[in-house]
């Protein structure tokens, strides 16, 4: 019972034990593999914004397996990520869909406007 009041609070725990894992391969990658996936684990916390954590632990579960096979198999960091990192790690979290905080953000700037123009007639 004390484990559906905590999933409640802070969210699935079966999910938090899977980013760890994922995290975890992240973390066990030899250079420059560790280097450049710890980078992206970081931008795409901070920019894939996701809110649902099915999607959240799947991009990241994915991200590990990209890396783990270009470690594996010799693959340059350059022939994945390409000229433009930013751009290879924004199409890599865009390619999840779902919520995003930033999609609440909008919605909530949209209705302040449409209030604002409401109030103005």
């Amino acid at each position: 019972m004390a484990a559906k009041w905590i999933e409640l609070v802070t969210g699935s725990l079966e999910q938090k034990k899977q980013y760890k894992q994922a995290k975890a391969r992240l973390d066990a990658l030899p250079e420059p593999y560790l280097t450049v996936a710890t980078a992206f684990n970081r931008y795409l916390m901070y920019y894939g914004g996701v809110t649902e954590g099915d999607t959240m632990v799947q991009m990241f579960t994915d991200l590990a397996d990209l890396w783990e096979r270009a470690a594996i198999d010799g693959t340059p960091v350059s022939e994945i990520v390409g000229e433009d990192p930013i751009e290879f790690a924004e199409a890599f979290a865009q390619a999840y869909g779902g919520k995003r905080w930033i999609d609440k953000e909008r919605e909530r700037l949209t209705k302040a406007i449409e209030k604002a123009k409401e109030a103005e007639s």
